[in-house]
């Protein structure tokens, strides 16, 4: 696999700044930008176990403005 990166570099290198910049952009997104619904079946499931929990009366919920209410608190 280094050999493979050690070719790509090369090969890169040989571009003009304009697709290399491109480049170089694109690569930084995808390292910072997670794969499109990558978390959304967890988070699904996280929101399913949340809402069974309320309906049988294993938690309670609170209002947004309590909600809120409270984070801009935290955030002072």
């Amino acid at each position: 696999m280094a050999k493979r990166k050690d070719e790509l570099e090369v090969e890169v290198l040989d571009l003009p700044v304009e697709q290399r910049a491109d480049l170089a952009r694109r690569l930084i997104e995808s390292l910072e930008e997670p794969a499109a619904g990558e978390f959304e079946a967890e988070w699904i499931a996280e929101a399913e176990r949340r809402y069974a929990a309320y309906r049988e009366g294993q938690t309670t919920g609170r209002s947004g403005d309590e909600v809120f209410r409270d984070a801009k608190a935290r955030l002072k």
